[in-house]
């Protein structure tokens, strides 16, 4: 079978579709329903545990559904996982045009946190399947800015639109509108991946086609069960719990972003539009940026771009509430942007580059399980650090600490690994 990017460019061009509308459905709760949580769900003004709670459902789903989605993958294939996770979208929103509390909310994102969770792990695993090693950077860069390009487009369009038609009716027409689009393309237009995953493998054992050498875990079983692959990821290879660990405090970021940048925005008087951009350009930079720094990872390495990026997106972070005015809070989010663009896809990539193609869903599964595991701890987190603070900028503060601690723990246990840049002896 042939692999690269130009040798599928059919297919790849479907799949990064793909996950723009995956990218569309999330933005669809980013910047109306925190905005308006108050005014339009019901949440007590200061709830900020309340407010967080559907961060923390969209969180702990999503992480358990990434973990499962890895597995399934390698039994049913990718195509059918992805056309099951938008399958349970469907239902998102009508679940928030009719909600008549913020448990309405709470439950549609629920259901978001499994269509995010099997649909977001299939385009990458997808992609990964049929491409080169030497191409993962740009494979999980390109993946990575289509989909958070869609959060930021979601954002500003859902913002306009609520502006117009009322929030509930903006929601559920663009809801429908993207969701209804994806399943039908993803019927028509995806093709199974898994049998490139199987050939890379017979390739494995073949020395003649054997271009570069990676530093997989040593003592692996040849078909490792659940167990041994999660013990393998958080714990027993030191690399790979590096890069847990990072994924998992990197996602307190964005539960701030989704949970508390909307309201603290609006509290000093910025318009939902205005909130749509102003978070739109944290989303925007993050995706565009992507484009770039997954390509630079293919030549410089992953290392270096993931710990500088955890420390420059905590600085990002810690400046939005140190100012005032939109041009403050739209470089602290530029900044902010730039940093998660630097370590988001290259996290990911250092994940595929040290996984044997035999087990590489399960590894992605159980790494993303971690990471966005870290919507529902930083959540939670935030709450509890707003809810003692008595204020919002405690949360922002947590956040900041946390990413400069993570980064240094991964630049103590982490490596390069690219497997040009430091092969396997």
């Amino acid at each position: 079978m042939d692999f690269g990017i130009r040798a599928n460019r059919g297919q790849f061009l479907h799949q990064l579709l793909q996950v723009l509308f995956v990218g569309l459905t999330l933005g669809l709760m980013r910047t109306v329903v925190p905005a308006l949580a108050e005014t339009e769900f019901g949440v007590p003004r200061g709830s900020f545990m309340l407010l967080g709670a559907f961060v923390v459902a969209f969180g702990f789903v999503k992480g358990t559904l990434n973990f499962v989605a890895g597995r399934l993958a390698e039994l049913l294939g990718r195509k059918r996982v992805l056309l099951l996770g938008w399958l349970v979208a469907l239902p998102i929103p009508l679940l928030v045009y009719f909600a008549a509390s913020w448990a309405w909310v709470v439950v549609a994102t629920t259901l978001l946190g499994i269509n995010q969770g099997l649909t977001w792990s299939m385009t990458q695993t997808a992609k990964l399947d049929f491409t080169r090693a030497d191409q993962r950077g740009l494979v999980i860069g390109l993946n990575e800015f289509a989909g958070y390009v869609g959060v930021a487009i979601a954002g500003v369009v859902t913002g306009y639109l609520a502006s117009i038609f009322g929030a509930r009716e903006a929601l559920l027409w663009f809801g429908m509108v993207v969701i209804g689009l994806a399943t039908m393309l993803a019927w028509l237009g995806v093709t199974e991946t898994l049998p490139w995953a199987r050939d890379e493998v017979k390739r494995q054992t073949d020395a003649t086609v054997q271009t570069l050498r990676p530093r997989y875990p040593s003592g692996v079983s040849a078909q490792p069960s659940t167990a041994e692959m999660f013990l393998l990821m958080s714990w027993r290879d030191r690399r790979m719990a590096a890069l847990c660990q990072a994924g998992l405090v990197e996602k307190f970021v964005d539960a701030l972003v989704w949970a508390f940048w909307p309201v603290f925005l609006h509290q000093r008087g910025v318009s939902l539009s205005g909130i749509g951009w102003i978070v739109g350009v944290y989303g925007f930079t993050w995706g565009a940026a992507q484009f770039f720094t997954g390509r630079l990872s293919d030549r410089l390495g992953r290392h270096q771009l993931n710990g500088w990026g955890m420390w420059i997106c905590g600085v990002g972070v810690g400046l939005m509430p140190l100012g005032d005015g939109a041009a403050w809070w739209s470089l602290s989010a530029a900044i902010t942007g730039l940093g998660m663009a630097m370590l988001y896809p290259n996290l990911s990539a250092a994940v595929a580059d040290i996984a044997h193609p035999a087990w590489r869903a399960s590894a992605i599964g159980i790494y993303r399980f971690w990471r966005d595991l870290g919507y529902g701890v930083g959540a939670l987190a935030l709450g509890a650090a707003a809810a003692a603070g008595g204020k919002l900028e405690s949360s922002f503060w947590l956040v900041s600490v946390s990413m400069a601690v993570s980064g240094a723990v991964l630049f103590r246990w982490g490596e390069e690994t690219h497997p040009r840049l430091n092969p396997a002896h």
